[in-house]
């Protein structure tokens, strides 16, 4: 399915403060909490030039999502989820800066990471996502969505229509 996002984001941390408007679809394998935690990756790491890889979730060895050098050169390479050791090692082997999303354990992957051979492992950022806040977001979530997205000290405030949903976003390190 496809979806389209209008996002009126405020990012104070960052002082990123854009009306975005994108497309999403939605691999009939992925979950609601993986897409949204897409959705939302894009939102907290957005910059010039960052898309969603072209292959989408039917290249594995694709990131979720990248920004393109000037050179074609992947500067940054965002995963979502708990990747694998050997697909981090090559992302931060690849790319300038490597980015973790998730919305599992984290602890499961910084265990897979610390005990893996990973290229520049103290360089990954992780950033999970409260699991109760993407499962209200997905019960609010249609084929058109306009949102507006604050994100100030960790904290995410996202208002759809009339209603609020606040989610922590933590941040963790290798």
């Amino acid at each position: 399915m496809l979806y389209r996002f209008q996002i009126e984001l405020s990012d104070i941390d960052r002082g990123v403060y854009e009306s975005l408007d994108f497309r999403v679809a939605q691999h009939p394998s992925e979950t609601y909490p993986y897409m949204l935690s897409r959705v939302f990756a894009y939102c907290l790491a957005y910059q010039d030039r960052l898309e969603f890889t072209p292959g989408g979730l039917a290249d594995p060895e694709a990131p979720a999502l990248r920004k393109l050098g000037l050179q074609n050169e992947i500067e940054t390479w965002i995963e979502i989820g708990n990747p694998s050791s050997r697909k981090l090692h090559k992302a931060s082997k690849t790319a300038k800066e490597v980015l973790v999303f998730t919305y599992k354990n984290p602890e499961v992957l910084l265990t897979e990471i610390r005990g893996g051979d990973v290229h520049r492992a103290s360089e990954i950022k992780i950033y999970s996502f409260d699991g109760d806040f993407l499962t209200a977001v997905s019960n609010s979530t249609e084929k058109n969505n306009r949102w507006a997205l604050l994100v100030q000290q960790g904290q995410m405030d996202l208002t759809i229509a009339e209603e609020t949903f606040s989610g922590e976003i933590k941040t963790f390190n290798i």
